[in-house]
């Protein structure tokens, strides 16, 4: 609970309030519980279907105030299986900007001026964003310091976010023929501190667009190596939604803790984002690895079903001149590339990635293997 009070973003407070009332229940203390509910409905809870089925709450089912607190919620429902109706909203942006705005004439204050017009005002998609992204209120002023020119920079180009919603919305009809069960979850543009250019949650797709506005007449000098070289074209950005869409329809597939499951989240992503929107989000990769193949297969294969996905996906910390970071992603492309074109049922076989449940048989069956053999570089 008191992890909650100090908490900065509607996201972490409710789901501390929720996870304390869960104890307070188990405890026997179903007032204090009930107060905790409500406060966390307060700040954003809304999984009806959970909270009536979550076993941690089942003394507080014959309350007379429990029908109050289901009652209370109200559920919004932001996905949906037809890709016409799911929402692409752009909002936070221009609250960003009216922010920005006020903070550029009050420095002093800028901190406050942003968590008012920006944050607090922002839609559940900023909250998660900054729950999960940004952590806290000083990063995201701290990031924005380092880099006043390019945020200035960037305003005309986030703002152009409207031009491109066809495209976003063609990928998604494409993505409901290869995939009928396919789920549209609505699209939140945001701006944070550089930290994520897209990702995914219970609430949708989670887009920053600081990370995906590039343009030739976009400052660089003040990015570091990796941000340059992740610092993605205004153009591309409906490739990156396609990216984050197979990201929030992969619920199907098995939990697991080896580097091979790990590439093939993100590299899943990327091969059927690509056949939906036309081009792969991660591109530049690609391009690195030419005549690289069989050397970057081999240390790979060393790995594949280790512990290792820290050195090859979110590995921004390990980014040279020499050799990118996010290997990961071209890896798990190949692999999904290599099953889709061994297989007849082209359908099926975006239902079999999107379902995968063992690993390693998938991996035998693409026959990925046997394209990139690594003793045959050495003959």
């Amino acid at each position: 609970m008191q992890a909650a009070q100090h908490d900065e973003y509607k996201t972490l407070k409710q789901g501390d309030y929720y996870n304390a009332a869960c104890c307070y229940a188990l405890t026997g203390k179903g007032d204090s519980s009930i107060i905790l509910l409500q406060l966390a409905i307060k700040y954003g809870y809304k999984d009806l279907s959970h909270l009536k089925e979550d076993a941690d709450l089942t003394t507080l089912h014959r309350r007379a105030d429990w029908r109050d607190v289901i009652n209370s919620i109200k559920e919004t429902h932001g996905v949906t299986h037809d890709p016409y109706k799911a929402k692409l909203i752009t909002t936070d942006i221009k609250h960003f900007w009216k922010a920005y705005d006020r903070a550029k004439k009050d420095s002093a204050n800028r901190l406050s001026i942003y968590r008012k017009y920006y944050v607090d005002a922002g839609t559940d998609g900023l909250q998660d964003y900054f729950a999960y992204k940004v952590k806290n209120m000083r990063n995201f002023v701290t990031a924005h310091d380092k880099k006043p020119a390019f945020y200035a920079a960037i305003r005309q180009n986030t703002l152009m976010v409207d031009q491109q919603k066809p495209q976003m919305t063609a990928s998604f009809v494409k993505f409901e023929n290869l995939y009928p069960e396919a789920n549209f979850p609505d699209v939140y543009f945001v701006i944070g501190a550089f930290t994520s250019g897209g990702t995914s949650t219970n609430t949708g797709l989670l887009i920053g667009l600081d990370q995906t506005v590039r343009t030739p007449d976009i400052p660089v000098t003040e990015l570091s190596l990796w941000e340059r070289n992740n610092f993605n074209d205004l153009n591309k950005l409906p490739n990156l939604i396609a990216h984050e869409l197979i990201h929030f329809n992969q619920g199907g597939m098995t939990d697991d803790t080896t580097l091979l499951h790990a590439v093939l989240i993100e590299g899943m992503a990327d091969f059927i984002g690509e056949l939906i929107s036309g081009k792969n989000a991660n591109e530049r990769l690609h391009t690195w690895a030419k005549g690289k193949e069989k050397k970057i297969w081999a240390d790979f294969e060393r790995d594949m079903y280790l512990r290792r996905e820290h050195n090859w996906i979110a590995n921004s910390n390990q980014e040279t001149a020499d050799k990118p970071a996010d290997l990961g992603y071209w890896v798990g492309y190949q692999i999904c590339k290599a099953y889709y074109d061994n297989s007849a049922d082209k359908p099926k076989a975006i239902h079999d990635m999107l379902n995968i449940k063992n690993y390693r048989e998938f991996y035998d069956k693409s026959g990925a293997a046997k394209l990139f053999d690594y003793n045959t570089l050495t003959k």
